[in-house]
This record gives C-alpha cells, sequence and structure tokens, in this order.
C-alpha cells in the first residue's frame, strides 16, 4: 500500500474583520471578557451575500490545487467537511466540483464539526492509501456568521466563531516514512446535546427536555415552525464549561494515541496544529505535554474557531511561516460536538 501525503495545501479568510469591540456594539461584551475566556482577539466574516461556504472552499482549494501542481480536471475525489452547508442539502461537495469544472468525480460530504477536517483527511487518506485515488481534494470550510445570533443571550457562542477555509490535496507517496503516519477517530454521544444545534431536524423532540410547542397535525410542522423560531430553540448551544473539560482530557490522549502507535514521544513533535477551539485550551494541552511554544501553532487569536476550516487554516499558515519543513514531525488534533476527537501523525 502506498503512504499518502499532502501535496498542497491553501486557506482563505473573508476581509472582513471583526474585533471584539465592533461585537459590543451588537452586545454587552467587552475585548478584556472575551480575550480572557478565549484567547481570541478578532475574527472574519464573509461577505454577506457574495461569500458561501462553497465558494470560500473554492477559494482554498485553488491554492491548494496549484502548490500540488494539477489542474481542478486531475481531481478524482472530493472530501468536504463543514457544518454550515449553503444547502441543507444537497451538499458542499457538488457544488464546489460543479464551479470548479471538475469531471464526474464522487464528492463526499463530512459533517463532524470541529474534528471534520481531521475525519475527511482519514477518510481520504484510506482511498490514496488502496490506490483507489491519486488526487483527493480534502476541503475545512465554515460560514458560521450567517446564523449566529449576535444578542447579548448568545455571547457565549457568538463571540467565540468565524468563517474561513483550508483545504488539501492529497497524493501517494513511495518515500519511506513519509506522508501521513496513522489517524486516530474518536466519538462518544452520552453528553451530545451540550454542544449542538438542534432544529432544524427530523428528531421530533425525542431527544430534548425542554420541549418547544409544535402545531396540533397530523403531519408536518416538525422540522421548523413559526413556535420554535419564537422559543430560540434554533440557536447554537454549547454549555462551555463542560465542553471544556472534556476538551482537556481528550486532546492529549489522542495525540498520545497516535504518537504511541508509531513509536515516537511527545519529544519528537516538531509541530502541533490544534483545533481552533480556545486558546486556553491549546495552551493547557501544550502544558500538559510539556511542548515549547515553538512546538505548536495558534492562530485562533486572529479568525476565532473555523470549525472544520481551523485545521487546514492554520496548517497552512504554520507551512507558509516556515515552521514546518521537509522532514517534520506535525501532529494534527480536534475535538468537537458530537462528541467527535480525532488526531493525525505526518511525517512532512
Amino acid at each position: 500500500m502506498h503512504q499518502s501525503k499532502i501535496a498542497g495545501i491553501g486557506y482563505y479568510v473573508p476581509k472582513n474583520v471583526y474585533t471584539n469591540n465592533d461585537l459590543s456594539r451588537f452586545m454587552e461584551t467587552s475585548d478584556e471578557w472575551i480575550q480572557e475566556r478565549t484567547g481570541i482577539k478578532e475574527r472574519r466574516f464573509a461577505d454577506r451575500y457574495e461569500e458561501t461556504t462553497t465558494t470560500m472552499g473554492i477559494e482554498a482549494s485553488k491554492i491548494a490545487i496549484e502548490r500540488a501542481g494539477i489542474t481542478a480536471k486531475d481531481v478524482d475525489f472530493i472530501v468536504f467537511a463543514t457544518l454550515s452547508p449553503d444547502y441543507y442539502f444537497p451538499g458542499c461537495g457538488v457544488l464546489l466540483q460543479r464551479e470548479m469544472g471538475m469531471g464526474e468525480i464522487g464528492a463526499l460530504d463530512i459533517r463532524n464539526q470541529c474534528s471534520g477536517f481531521v475525519y475527511a483527511l482519514s477518510v481520504a487518506d484510506q482511498f490514496v492509501k488502496t490506490g483507489m485515488y491519486k488526487n483527493v481534494l480534502v476541503v475545512g470550510s465554515e460560514k458560521h456568521s450567517f446564523a449566529m445570533d449576535f444578542e447579548t443571550r448568545s455571547r457565549n457562542v457568538s463571540v467565540i466563531f468565524g468563517d474561513g477555509a483550508g483545504a488539501v490535496v492529497l497524493q501517494p507517496t513511495d518515500e519511506p516514512g513519509k506522508g501521513i503516519l496513522s489517524t486516530h477517530l474518536h466519538s462518544d454521544g452520552a453528553d451530545a446535546e451540550i454542544l449542538a444545534m438542534y432544529y432544524p431536524g427530523s428528531h421530533a423532540n425525542k431527544w430534548m427536555k425542554d420541549k418547544p410547542a409544535f402545531p396540533d397535525q397530523e403531519l408536518g410542522g416538525l422540522f421548523m415552525t413559526p413556535e420554535i423560531l419564537a422559543s430560540g430553540a434554533a440557536l447554537p448551544y454549547m454549555d462551555g464549561p463542560s465542553v471544556f473539560k472534556k476538551a482537556v482530557v481528550k486532546f492529549p490522549e489522542v495525540i498520545k494515541e497516535a504518537l504511541a502507535a508509531n513509536n515516537l514521544t511527545e519529544k519528537d513533535i516538531d509541530m502541533l496544529v490544534p483545533h481552533q477551539a480556545n486558546l486556553r485550551i491549546s495552551q493547557y494541552v501544550q502544558q500538559l505535554l510539556g511542548l515549547k511554544d515553538d512546538q505548536v501553532f495558534n492562530n485562533i487569536q486572529k479568525y476565532g474557531n473555523t470549525t472544520a476550516a481551523s485545521v487546514p487554516i492554520a496548517l497552512c499558515e504554520a507551512w507558509e511561516a516556515g515552521k514546518i519543513k521537509d522532514g517534520d514531525l506535525v501532529c494534527l488534533a480536534a475535538f468537537g460536538s458530537g462528541f467527535t476527537w480525532a488526531s493525525a501523525l505526518i511525517r512532512w
């Protein structure tokens, strides 16, 4: 079997910068309040009507494809990770395929939220390793700003997230010891509801404790109704402290798992690129693993949490800045809603 390597990488963030002080125009918050809890100073928001999750993914993909030395026509398969698709269905993968003028190739959409890109990378890795595809495009893209509630009642959520996209092209390599060494995927749905967006959905309150009213009718009326909208039940929900407690356990666990699987230790890591969920989580994990500042890359200060896009954006920025070089051991790790968590160990 072949190993797969990242042959090209790119990212895109919108031009619209919103600082913490800018958000204070919409809700009761402050720069100090946000930075103390999250480390975030600013984030990017997509143009309201001109940019979508797909269009941002396209911009990141163009760069990754060019750097891989191929054209869009050479891509064999698409894996697109997002929780904020352009449409409820179909997914963004086919929209990207259409707009980039690709052939009638397969397109798979991944819904694993913050760990979506690492999951998508693992799926693509299997396709390349088995020889099924030679050029797999993996995209993580999010447009959170279209759905967030910019009122004080939702500030614990809405100050955290930003928009952007990242992409890589995976290709086979026969160079010994290079490329993706292993990926590790996990989930535990026991506390799925503490970080979730419940509506629109088909659950009909099956899993809910606080049930908004539905119309009294024989069919329909369960997906999204005026009553649901009026109650605020359609807004994203997050129990921040509970998520933090789980993340700081599972992050280091899955990193150590990847290292152990390859007979390596924390000292062997040249660069850890964690999902940019919260700077305080990254700092805690860094301290726990005994890593130096130059062994961990964080950019949440500039972009906020871009969910499925955060790992490829950070990975690309680190590489462009010369912080990741040929032969370096790079670890990607993510934890998010579901809960799902994952890691990937790469010899660059």
